[in-house]
């Protein structure tokens, strides 16, 4: 993991906020159950989730695991990362990513689904970034309002996905 393009690293796994950085927090509700949280935890680490929006996404992996990296768009669009923590427990399945040179931002998101205590499944997507190239500085405030969509694009997904499979 020497050449992610940040520090700290793995503080999306731990909830850190660290300063300098723009935060995301994004979560919503995919229903209940304990099927429903193995599908769905199963979908964000097979990468499927991420396939579902549209977005082609290339991995040195079959499953998200420490190590594994991935390029999520097309040509100069595309944003090379690393996986830099994964779980699969009973309350929390899921992973987060590092950037590498040639990603836009410098920073980490997660995403993952947890099982609460009243049986209801959720899905988060947690970040940490900033601007690493031009286009990015340049974008401003458009680059965090398309980092929100896409969040809210991988939860409609991935609701797609589990409800498709249920």
């Amino acid at each position: 993991m020497s050449d992610l393009t940040y520090s700290p690293v793995g503080g999306t796994e731990t909830g850190l906020r660290p300063p300098g950085f723009r935060h995301l927090f994004f979560r919503m509700p995919l229903g209940s159950g304990s099927d429903l949280y193995e599908r769905a935890g199963s979908h964000v680490l097979s990468f499927r989730m991420h396939r579902a929006t549209g977005a082609r996404v290339v991995t040195s992996g079959p499953t998200a695991e420490p190590g594994v990296r991935l390029t999520v768009g097309v040509g100069p669009l595309s944003v090379p990362c690393e996986v830099v923590w994964s779980e699969r427990t009973e309350r929390r399945t899921g992973w987060g990513y590092g950037t590498l040179p040639g990603h836009q931002a410098s920073g980490e998101e997660a995403f993952y689904v947890e099982h609460d205590e009243r049986d209801r499944v959720w899905f988060t997507v947690f970040a940490y970034s900033r601007p690493a190239r031009l286009p990015m500085r340049l974008a401003g405030p458009f680059a965090v309002v398309g980092q929100h969509a896409y969040a809210r694009l991988c939860g409609r997904a991935l609701r797609r996905l589990c409800t498709v499979n249920a």
